[in-house]
């Protein structure tokens, strides 16, 4: 692009990559819904048995609603990301803000907070709608409307204990440690997430539900057979009451070290019988003995390293900053500014690598279904899944472009077809 200053070539390249996105995300959602409408008329051969026509259609009907609400989430995120750029969003917060609180950590901090909260009420309206409206329509939403927001009042407050610090301690890294604070922060964020780990089973995840031992004696001693086949620890097996909010069903594990709990939904515990529950929980141990998690966090780390990397050459770069619609100040304190312009434009590039990490989640999936094979009736499990993409209105027929770009299961067909050459 000749002639052109660094920071024009930079919006320029911005523009780019932010139609791009759009227009790949517009074209997936389209192949989706009408790949889910073409066949939306018959149940796959392989569930005939086992899904009625009825639950298939409302699977296709609920998938197809929310990839439409899906379809105005992302052309409105692209509006709000280009007025926050390009149209002077943050330079008009940046200069009202440090005109009141100057470029203090005070004011820096105001600002990330000012632009996580354009955010956040912008998406409030569609998070509502799609729980009291579609959730509502399909019968899964269990939530009142008191819920909702107390909800999201607690998340707020969460977010400030634990993100008020940690921006602080950002910051003034930035400032301070000097060219290598990057390097420090990385550390800082990566003992940040751990402790997360740690205290989030039993300090954050009790304030959104509540969690008991699992009583169903049976059950316990099957599942604690199985897990000392694996050789797996955890902390307690815990029910929470899923229900209160939805009636999907799910489990999980939680925690780090020795504070790993097993939970189920007591929705998952209504649904399933107990070689069924076994059969689900041996595939959540395929991904601790297959060490999936452990490699997801490094890959995670390592990912974060290189960003704030990134993040640290591009700071000192003065089109970077006006490239993205913002005059940064000649007397310093551009740390805030350059957290937010970061946050805000690397996902819009990191977006076309979106296809890896779906493909190596799905492979991790294969994996753990392959380990829970080996360890209960492959059949049990298939019992299970059809069981829940039914319960759950999971279409047996989704775009396979669709799926290879987003999807972190594999589709049902795929998965069942391996589980029974186990069988």
């Amino acid at each position: 692009m000749p002639n052109m200053s660094p920071a024009l070539v930079f919006s320029a390249l911005f523009v780019i990559a932010v139609v791009a996105m759009v227009a790949t995300k517009l074209w997936l959602a389209s192949r989706q819904v009408r790949f889910v409408a073409a066949h939306r008329g018959a149940v796959p051969v392989q569930f005939s048995a086992t899904i009625p026509l009825s639950a298939h259609q409302r699977a296709a009907d609920y998938t197809i609603t929310r990839t439409r609400l899906g379809v105005l989430e992302i052309l409105l995120s692209a509006v709000v990301l280009i007025v926050l750029t390009l149209l002077g969003g943050v330079q008009a917060l940046d200069l009202g803000i440090s005109g009141w609180l100057g470029r203090s950590y005070a004011g820096q901090m105001a600002l990330v907070a000012a632009v996580l909260a354009v955010s956040g009420i912008v998406e409030l309206p569609l998070d509502y709608y799609r729980q009291f409206v579609i959730e509502e329509r399909f019968g899964f939403n269990r939530m009142t409307k008191r819920m909702f927001f107390v909800d999201r009042i607690k998340g707020l407050l969460i977010g400030a204990v634990f993100g008020i610090p940690l921006l602080f301690v950002v910051l003034w890294l930035m400032q301070q440690a000097g060219s290598l604070w990057w390097l420090w922060t990385w550390a800082v964020w990566v003992a940040f997430q751990m402790l997360v780990l740690v205290l989030y089973p039993s300090l954050i995840a009790p304030l959104f539900n509540k969690f008991e031992p699992l009583k169903d004696e049976a059950l316990r001693a099957r599942i604690e057979a199985l897990m000392q086949r694996c050789g797996f620890a955890a902390k307690g097996l815990f029910v929470m009451d899923g229900s209160r909010r939805s009636a999907h069903g799910n489990a999980y594990f939680t925690g780090f070290g020795a504070a790993k709990r097993i939970v189920f939904f007591d929705t998952l515990l209504d649904r399933l019988s107990g070689s069924e529950i076994e059969a689900v929980l041996a595939h959540e141990l395929g991904h601790f003995k297959r060490r999936h998690v452990v490699k997801r966090m490094a890959v995670t780390f390592a990912i974060s390293l290189g960003l704030l990397a990134l993040l640290g050459w591009l700071s000192q770069r003065v089109w970077f900053y006006e490239g993205l619609g913002v005059r940064p100040s000649l007397l310093g304190g551009n740390e805030g500014l350059a957290l937010v312009l970061f946050f805000l434009a690397v996902p819009v590039f990191l977006f076309f690598v979106t296809p890896l990490g779906s493909l190596s989640s799905r492979k991790h999936e294969f994996e753990a279904d392959a380990f829970a094979a080996t360890q209960i009736d492959a059949q049990h499990l298939v019992n299970a899944l059809v069981k829940l993409y039914e319960d759950n209105a999971s279409t047996l027929t989704p775009d396979p472009v669709y799926t290879a770009f987003y999807y972190s299961h594999p589709p049902a067909s795929q998965r069942i077809d391996r589980l029974l050459a186990h069988a």
